[in-house]
């Protein structure tokens, strides 16, 4: 019997294999693995993803003998990943060519800083996104460009560049594939057209070929290679997976995720949404139709923490935060802007760097701990301001990742948005996008039913005054200006 479905919930710092029992709409198991990051200069972050598919692997083998599962009992696999990472590897023997250049490295900063405004506009208009380091077409450009042995594969007709999705469908399946999710933040992808842009493919000087094919999210890839009895049937960017997972399926419905970096995506239905400081990207696409996004990313969130952890050593566990933040009143007038890879949205500046405002002799630990903390808070109201330009308001924001297990950071971000923000029963929303996927690829659950699919585990409102909140906000934008262009 058909019981099971395994979400392979690749991160940007670990790997998970997600078992869900579908008789009982529950997870069953997690199995997590880590994989080291690599930083061989200043702004240039690395993966090896040898090592990412050995942890993805093991995690997906151990929750099958952990919980007794027979292949057989397996309806099908979801992969939900960290996008925007580049994988060059050779087709002839999997085996990648250089380390993977992951979505947070800024070594192609420079070049996309020379960009003429014809071609900032045209990248805008054919992809939705604003061109930035963060996306894969300079990666894929750099890798070209700097990787001998690319060119020799290329001249073989044996090199694949893709995100870390169709690299691990390679890996399991044989099969070269990505969805849309993960290709409409390539910077290559025509969002409208829904194919690779030949005049971009031309401009940064990459092959088509080279590049994977790309299907709808829930397209059934393949059979495991390993494990025939058992199909890949989804993949589907991890962000866009946390707001499927989230049930935001209804045009104007909102999420946050709280993970390395903070993600708001809000649904804007079968129509794309433009607005100047936002990326405009694909939600899902069922069965040859798409649904479109408008998103904000911030680079820095949880990593905030994990920096105040192991180089600050202000605390042993993250989960001590709350208790820290809670100990004082307020920041005492500190403020800190964590712009370790420079700012995504809505400000987009990539020569700022980190910086914590307002000291004086009487700050401690905790005031810096809570100017953490709130920096994600601030961070989502600018995104969610920046998208009522839109026309986009949201009624509530619902809210997932590791950061919404701290009920301060939730309540403070309450107070920022004078919104409910609703905390989802079930935590793993970017696994259960994956899985939900599965479940509408095999026709055992159709989108309404996933409509109503979210539980809410409790909801939060604003405790603070309008004037309050401006002035809290307004010191924000202040120290945000401050770190503008540091590198110039």
């Amino acid at each position: 019997m058909k019981r099971y479905v395994i979400g392979l919930d690749e991160g940007t710092t670990s790997c998970r294999s997600v078992l869900y029992d579908i008789q009982t709409n529950s997870i069953l198991n997690i199995v997590g693995a880590p994989f080291k990051q690599y930083y061989p200069k200043i702004g240039w972050v690395e993966q090896d993803a040898e090592e990412i598919w050995a942890s993805q692997y093991y995690t997906f083998k151990k929750v099958l003998s952990e919980n007794k599962i027979k292949p057989e009992e397996v309806l099908g696999v979801g992969i939900t990943n960290q996008r925007e990472t580049v994988v060059a590897w050779d087709k002839s023997t999997g085996k990648p060519i250089t380390r993977a250049i992951v979505w947070q490295c800024r070594r192609t900063s420079k070049f996309i800083e020379s960009l003429s405004k014809e071609m900032l506009d045209k990248i805008k208009e054919k992809t939705g996104l604003i061109a930035d380091a963060y996306f894969s077409a300079s990666k894929i450009k750099w890798i070209l460009e700097n990787v001998p042995k690319a060119k020799t594969l290329i001249k073989q007709h044996n090199l694949c560049v893709g995100t870390i999705d169709s690299y691990l469908s390679f890996k399991l399946t044989g099969k070269f594939y990505t969805d849309t999710t993960n290709a409409s933040r390539t910077m290559l992808f025509n969002i409208h057209k829904m194919c690779w842009d030949d005049e971009l493919l031309n401009f940064f000087k990459i092959p088509k070929e080279i590049l994977p094919e790309v299907v709808d999210c829930n397209h059934i890839i393949g059979n495991l290679i390993d494990f025939p009895e058992i199909p890949l049937c989804a993949m589907i960017g991890d962000q866009q997976s946390s707001l499927f997972g989230q049930s935001c399926l209804n045009k104007g419905q909102a999420k946050a995720t709280y993970g390395t970096g903070c993600f708001v995506l809000l649904n804007s239905g079968t129509k794309p949404a433009s607005v100047n400081n936002m990326l405009t990207t694909i939600a899902y696409t069922i069965n040859g139709k798409t649904n479109y996004a408008l998103e904000g990313s911030v680079f820095s969130a949880c990593n905030t923490i994990n920096w105040m952890q192991h180089n600050l050593n202000f605390f042993e566990k993250a989960q001590e935060t709350e208790k820290m933040a809670l100990s004082v009143p307020d920041t005492d007038g500190v403020y800190f802007v964590p712009a370790f890879t420079g700012l995504g949205a809505p400000y987009w500046n990539s020569n700022s760097k980190g910086t914590i405002i307002g000291l004086t002799l009487n700050t401690k630990k905790e005031h810096i701990v809570r100017a953490g903390l709130e920096s994600m808070a601030y961070n989502v109201k600018a995104i969610l301001d920046e998208m009522k330009l839109a026309n986009q308001n949201v009624s509530e924001l619902r809210v997932d990742g590791g950061g919404s297990r701290n009920n301060f950071l939730l309540q403070f971000q309450a107070n920022m948005i004078n919104k409910p923000v609703v905390k989802n029963n079930n935590t793993e929303a970017t696994a259960m996008g994956a899985i939900y996927m599965v479940l509408v690829a095999t026709n055992t659950c159709s989108i309404s039913d996933i409509k109503n699919m979210f539980y809410s585990s409790k909801t939060f409102t604003s405790e603070i005054s309008p004037k309050t909140r401006q002035k809290l906000y307004n010191k924000w934008e202040k120290a945000v200006k401050r770190t503008f262009d540091w590198d110039l």
